[in-house]
């Protein structure tokens, strides 16, 4: 049998609607991990008081 090959391909950044997924370097074990940045999914607003009638 062959063996593993201990190189990763290099796996294009994903994007859908609220995240990102980015392939991470391999660590010194050979790891390769994947970081996910988030959108924010609602706008804040500063808060405003009611008028007084």
């Amino acid at each position: 049998m062959s063996e593993q090959s201990k190189t990763r391909p290099k796996v294009p950044e994903g994007k859908v609607r609220f995240h990102r997924t980015k392939q991470m370097e391999p660590n010194e074990k050979g790891f390769v991990g994947y970081q996910t940045i988030w959108e924010t999914l609602q706008k804040e607003v500063e808060y405003k008081a009611p008028k007084r009638p």
